[in-house]
């Protein structure tokens, strides 16, 4: 078995990766009112703080009333196992949300390292939005129990929240 020499410059299969949704964040959400980046740290990045301009709840106020938030702050990060594992979400803002707590986003079990970074943001969208939620597995026990309860006031953003295809 013959190893190839590394030549200066040249990026491993995983910065490739890691440049090529940076370059598909930008160009996917520039103009996109909806979700857009805030900034990236890293070359390439590993790390994306992403502003979701959707109408969700930070809270829940007296007598149970939720407490409305229309702009959203998360950060990911794409660690060491990316894209093997999926990137790891936390929310900067505050969210009232079945799937979500102070450390973590949880967008379900399924990722691939075929998908698309662009998709998983999306899917935080969904949930700030409660279009998706699982009350079953819930992170935030309470919010689980509010949506069971007020199935009939969700989804709190009924906009489809993926930008035009490239």
């Amino acid at each position: 078995m013959t190893t190839r020499p590394t030549t200066p410059g040249r990026l491993s299969m995983r910065q490739r990766r890691l440049q090529s949704d940076s370059d598909q964040i930008r160009r996917t959400f520039s103009g996109f009112d909806p979700i857009r980046l805030l900034d990236s740290r890293g070359a390439p990045p590993e790390i994306y703080r992403i502003e979701f301009h959707i109408n969700g709840i930070e809270s829940l106020g007296p007598g149970g009333q939720p407490i409305f938030r229309d702009t959203h702050v998360a950060e990911l990060r794409l660690t060491s196992e990316y894209p093997r594992m999926a990137p790891h979400g936390r929310m900067i803002t505050p969210v009232f949300h079945p799937n979500i707590d102070a450390a973590s986003i949880c967008v379900g079990d399924h990722w691939a390292a075929g998908e698309r970074l662009v998709d998983f943001v999306v899917r935080i969208g969904e949930l700030l939005a409660y279009q998706a939620y699982n009350i079953r597995s819930p992170l935030n026990a309470e919010a689980a129990m509010w949506a069971d309860l007020h199935l009939s006031e969700l989804p709190t953003d009924g906009r489809d929240l993926h930008p035009p295809e490239e």
